[in-house]
């Protein structure tokens, strides 16, 4: 498993959720994490999902 890193923000910038996710690669980290962030019911906030070094995986603004 890899660490990964999610974050959601409100339009004003504050953070709305920030929390470590872990999946097997970054190909499940980005179908999976568009997942967890519908069940999460945060699809139209802003947010980012980054792996450990850094490379954006998902992202909405």
């Amino acid at each position: 498993m890899a660490l990964y890193r999610f974050t959601a923000f409100k339009p004003t910038g504050e953070v709305i959720k920030d929390e470590d996710w872990n999946f097997e690669n970054d190909t499940d980290a980005k179908s999976e994490g568009k997942n967890k962030v519908e069940e999460l019911e945060l699809e139209e906030a802003t947010h980012r999902l980054v792996n450990a070094q850094g490379k954006l995986i998902l992202f909405h603004s």
